[in-house]
């Protein structure tokens, strides 16, 4: 793919943003192509969704200018960025959780009003739903809180890319398939490709970098605020884009449990999801990393939390060895707690540590917050700030450092990767063998093929059943993927 040609439909020129003390974008120029993707990267915090904010009229840019279609606006808005064409499905989902799918097609389409607006909001979506995700299963009369993320996600991006009054010129995609399993990413990929071939720009952000190599035409870099490089798509690999943002890939590395090795260790965790009468369980050893697999949906969410209210003592066929801890994946719904601090955040589940007397002692409470700040890197520059001051990659970690800093001896993360850089990714993953060689065990549902690589057991799901048993060394693409459209046996 080369990048294209056509006339700028977006350029930035020496855009600045301040909050505060606080510089999250330092003078960055971005110009996107009339049917060009391009690909932004950068690690959390570098300032990508704060400039892709700006672009939609969300914040007002501190300096510097925004030309549209060569024309140069001076008092950009949400409602002018809508007016020129300009859609975003932002990381954090927007959807009112109160509402219908229907309803919230009616809320970005003003031209919807009058006698039948439901149905004709309906066809719209369900039409759009159908066009990129096939098979979806999703109905526009379902209240949306009632829906799983990863179907939520799906109607974000469906309703970000429906037309009614208002063009569709310009798209911004932040972590579109952060939720979404292999085959529905690649429903949503396929589905941008076409529409990119047929003159729609797109700007594509993304944590998963085989995604941003694959589907771009050119890729732009951020660090610190600033664009540190551009180039077509093909100038990259996945070295050069860790490198440029600052960071240093590696290969899993091979630490698993040996398959001989699994029954010599006590099980901690032993589990069958409450659909299956027969077949295998989940098992899980003292020191293990247990992977969950299959497409989303499909009741690796329900297991684990079964799990986690089984614990300690179990019940309904679930055993459960330890005190438990959850890494949620929905941060908005289950994982941050919006009106705290940082600090509270992190240190929530380890209150009886910090006890002096009756009370929580702040210096001891602090000093753990601060600690798990340095081990797992969340950028603040103090701990005491509220948690939504923190980007959602920033977030997501301070739930990670949650769970770990607790005496939870199971640790159970819920696709816990959500929009969270490769740097950090591998720096996760250190700390979870680190964690597992001491004794914890983890069990692990992931929407992303790579990151079983780092569990020593895979256990794959379809239809709210266990369908495939499979030791690390036997772990392929193909047979998750082909296990996950199987029925159980």
């Amino acid at each position: 793919m080369a990048p294209s040609s056509g006339s700028p439909i977006v350029s930035l020129s020496g855009v600045e943003k301040h909050f505060g003390a606080v510089r999250a974008l330092a003078g960055i120029d971005l110009q996107v192509a009339r049917g060009e993707c391009v690909g932004l990267v950068g690690h959390n915090g570098a300032g990508k969704s704060t400039l892709m904010n700006v672009l939609a009229g969300v914040l007002a840019p501190t300096r510097g200018r925004i030309a549209i279609a060569g024309s140069l606006e001076e008092d950009w808005s949400a409602r002018r960025a809508r007016m020129r064409g300009i859609r975003c499905v932002f990381q954090e989902l927007s959807l009112c959780p109160n509402l219908t799918v229907a309803e919230n097609t009616r809320v970005l389409h003003a031209a919807l009003k009058g006698f039948g607006w439901r149905r004709r909001a309906a066809r719209l979506i369900a039409d759009k739903l159908d066009e990129i995700f096939p098979g979806h299963g999703i109905s526009p009369s379902a209240p949306v809180q009632d829906l799983s993320i990863d179907r939520r996600q799906m109607v974000e991006v469906a309703r970000a890319l429906t037309v009614t009054d208002e063009p569709l010129a310009l798209v911004i995609l932040d972590e579109p398939t952060s939720s979404l399993d292999a085959h529905t990413a690649g429903q949503l990929l396929a589905y941008m490709r076409r529409q990119v071939e047929a003159g729609l720009s797109v700007i594509l952000i993304s944590h998963m970098l085989g995604e941003v190599l694959d589907h771009s035409d050119r890729i732009v870099v951020m660090r610190d605020g600033l664009a540190v490089a551009s180039d077509a798509a093909t100038a990259f690999d996945r070295a050069r884009l860790v490198r440029e943002m600052g960071g240093e890939d590696r290969a899993a590395p091979d630490t698993a449990v040996p398959a001989s090795a699994r029954g010599q260790a006590p099980v901690r965790v032993r589990a069958r999801p409450a659909r299956q009468s027969g077949g295998p369980a989940l098992v899980a050893h003292k020191g293990e990393v247990v992977g969950l697999a299959g497409l989303a949906g499909h009741g690796q969410t329900a297991l684990l939390r079964a799990i986690h209210d089984a614990a300690p003592r179990g019940r309904g066929g679930i055993t459960v060895d330890g005190p438990v801890a959850f890494v949620a994946g929905d941060r908005q719904s289950d994982g941050v707690f919006p009106q705290w601090s940082i600090a509270r955040n992190i240190t929530l589940r380890s209150l009886k540590a910090l006890k002096q007397g009756p009370l929580i002692a702040p210096a001891r409470e602090r000093e753990l917050a601060e600690a798990w700040q340095t081990r797992i890197a969340i950028r603040t520059p103090d701990i005491g700030n509220p948690i939504l001051s923190l980007s959602g990659g920033n977030q997501q970690k301070a739930l990670f450092a949650r769970a770990l800093a607790s005496d939870a001896a199971i640790i159970l993360m819920d696709d816990p990767m959500r929009g969270v850089d490769v740097g950090t990714k591998l720096e996760v993953y250190d700390i979870i063998r680190q964690e597992a060689a001491n004794g914890r065990t983890f069990l692990w549902y992931t929407t992303e093929t790579e990151e079983l690589m780092h569990c020593d057991h895979i256990y794959v799901f379809r239809d709210g059943t266990i369908v495939a048993d499979l030791a690390r060394g036997d772990l392929t693409e193909e047979k998750v993927i082909q296990s996950s459209f199987q029925e159980a046996g």
